[in-house]
């Protein structure tokens, strides 16, 4: 089966100001649709043409693998954000970025440092590992799915993600990113 470039969950113009629409035609239409072309080049003919995405990311290594991360990667970032998102997290996440790391302050400090560290290209992440949350941050197309870890949340630090908008500016976008943007429904729901 194809993979196929998964619809966005809000319209192109929904993040603005924060996410422009122009970075979502690049972002979206031109590397995220990218990979997903290229990985249906590659599985194509092959046993992994039959699996999930989230299959060929656990079992595959080199261009496969790459070209599929980045596809799981980004669709899982789309979802990390909503049209009048950020600020303070509710519910379930809340008490459980308490519990993990004493107060939202702490979480937001090691997050956008996470973000902020991460040489060249890659991602922060948060993560539910072994009963409690933590902050992690993967290379390239790195992903915590190939590990014991679960996905709560991601940002995206690719230049592309943010270059547009902010051009070298990776603090705005990351403080943004929690300010006005980040979905804590979505991270809700990956507890």
């Amino acid at each position: 089966m194809a993979i196929e470039l998964p619809t966005l969950p809000y319209a192109k113009d929904a993040l603005a100001p924060h996410i422009s629409p122009e970075t979502l035609d690049f972002h979206y239409g031109k590397h995220h649709q990218a990979y997903v072309t290229k990985l249906n080049e590659l599985i194509a003919g092959k046993p992994e043409a039959s699996k999930s995405l989230e299959e060929i990311v656990k079992s595959s290594q080199g261009a496969m693998f790459n070209n599929a991360a980045q596809v799981w990667n980004h669709t899982f970032y789309w979802h990390s954000m909503k049209p009048k998102g950020g600020g303070q997290p509710t519910g379930a996440i809340a008490a459980e970025i308490t519990a993990s790391f004493g107060d939202y302050d702490t979480f937001r400090k090691q997050f956008v440092e996470a973000a902020l560290t991460q040489f060249g290209s890659g991602w922060a992440w948060l993560v539910k590992e072994g009963g409690k949350l933590k902050v992690v941050k993967t290379p390239n197309a790195e992903t915590p799915i190939t590990t014991a870890a679960k996905p709560i949340l991601t940002i995206d630090v690719w230049e592309h993600a943010y270059y547009i908008d902010y051009r070298n500016a990776r603090p705005k976008y990351a403080d943004t990113f929690l300010d006005q943007l980040v979905n804590w429904d979505f991270a809700n729901k990956n507890l």
